[in-house]
């Protein structure tokens, strides 16, 4: 069962070890083709694989990018050695589409199969923000698979997400039913290269809403796995942005900003219209059938209940009132010292920094890094503080700090009323 992957890098040096752990880490190696579009700079050289790996490579100057979700569009090009705008036939059975820094679970490749089947759809897309990694420490990763909850709107009425774990997975039967899909991890039949081709004008902003909307009107059943399947390198510290280079004293052609402006609007015309065409909406259920699944409302920037908290999907007529995210809530985590191990001070890498509502559902979380952790503990004092301040439609009800070790992992957590 063979797989066509794709992977846009921009200035990446975690590129080729994200192909190695791939490779090695299947089942089936010898089934998998990748379409990979590398964006590079004069200082690195071009990407050289072992003979064994079936590749093929467009590279490009980071100058002559447009964007990432240019860059997929470049690599869908490249599926079965045909234009893809001209309807050529895949050999491949499946389409995974990922970024370029991550790792793998043993064995991914039957697993993300296993969960395909395992849907009970007969055209399952399945996808999720993964898990963290940082690279040199990828024994210390997370082994709870997570979903994607709704946190907001931006002016343009497009929904952003934020990452949460799935309650209860060890005991599902099946994967979990999704509102959204995520750019850097997606795995669908390889028709949905046809089905949703991927808009060349799209900037960043709007890429996964729009996925996730084109796919279900076209048909496709949105899910998230229940074990991990791969780990995603979130921060890429210290490692050039497109956003960073592509400004006017570099000698661009079009600034970033300019491309983000003209890409909005194309992604707000689309989520309040239901506008169809080749990058538009699908035939096979509409924008208004989404937005009864999903639980959300674009034009009004609104949502269900049964959303901001994040419950399996399709809401119900019980999915409970529609909210905007427009309360502001400021809290304040406050951690007694002699509760903490001393390797949650001294050895940490970030804490978990979580608020959750009456049920226990987690509604925001902003992990606490290396730069808040040096200033909130040195000094002394019996009581470490830790203060968020945030948007919910939910009201918090407790927080959570759980202190992650660079060389222990996850240490004992706390929790407290708010």
């Amino acid at each position: 069962m063979s797989i066509f992957i794709s992977i846009a890098a921009y200035r990446d040096p975690e590129l080729l070890p994200t192909i190695l752990d791939c490779v090695a880490k299947a089942d089936h190696p010898e089934d998998l083709r990748f379409g990979i579009c590398q964006q590079h700079g004069s200082d690195e050289l071009p990407l050289v694989l072992p003979a064994r790996i079936n590749a093929k490579l467009i590279r490009v100057g980071w100058r002559e990018s447009r964007g990432v979700c240019w860059a997929r569009a470049e690599i869908m090009r490249l599926w079965a050695g045909d234009d893809v705008n001209k309807g050529g036939v895949s050999q491949e059975d499946y389409y995974l589409q990922l970024d370029s820094h991550h790792r793998f679970a043993a064995q991914w490749d039957t697993k993300l199969i296993g969960e395909f089947h395992s849907a009970g759809s007969p055209r399952p897309i399945l996808s999720t923000y993964a898990p963290a990694y940082t690279p040199g420490q990828e024994a210390l990763r997370a082994h709870l698979p997570t979903k994607m909850d709704l946190d907001g709107f931006t002016e343009n009425s497009i929904a952003v997400f934020r990452p949460s774990y799935i309650n209860g997975w060890e005991g599902m039967r099946r994967p979990l039913r999704a509102r959204f899909v995520s750019a850097h991890f997606l795995f669908a039949p390889a028709c949905f290269l046809m089905d949703v081709p991927y808009d060349a004008e799209l900037y960043f902003i709007g890429e996964e809403i729009t996925l996730a909307v084109r796919a279900f009107t076209q048909g496709y059943d949105l899910f998230h796995p229940r074990e991990v399947i791969v780990w995603h390198e979130y921060t890429r510290d210290q490692r050039p942005k497109h956003w960073d280079d592509h400004v006017e004293p570099q000698g661009v052609e079009l600034e970033w900003h300019k491309r983000d402006e003209i890409s909005i609007e194309r992604v707000r015309r689309l989520l309040t219209t239901g506008e169809d065409g080749r990058f538009g909406c699908g035939k096979v259920r509409s924008l208004r059938d989404y937005e009864q699944y999903a639980g959300i409302d674009f034009q009004q920037r609104l949502a269900q209940e049964q959303t901001w908290r994040g419950e399996e999907p399709p809401n119900t007529g019980q999915g409970g009132e529609w909210l905007p995210a427009r309360h502001c809530w400021r809290v304040k985590a406050v951690v007694r010292r002699e509760n903490l191990s001393a390797l949650a001070t001294q050895d940490a890498e970030f804490w978990y920094v979580g608020m959750h509502d009456a049920q226990g559902r987690e509604i925001y979380r902003e992990d606490a890094g290396r730069d808040e952790l040096a200033s909130v503990t040195r000094t002394d004092s019996a009581q470490i503080e830790i203060e968020r301040v945030f948007e919910s439609s939910l009201v918090p009800a407790t927080w959570t700090v759980w202190p992650f070790s660079a060389s222990s992992g996850w240490l004992s957590k706390i929790d407290g009323v708010i």
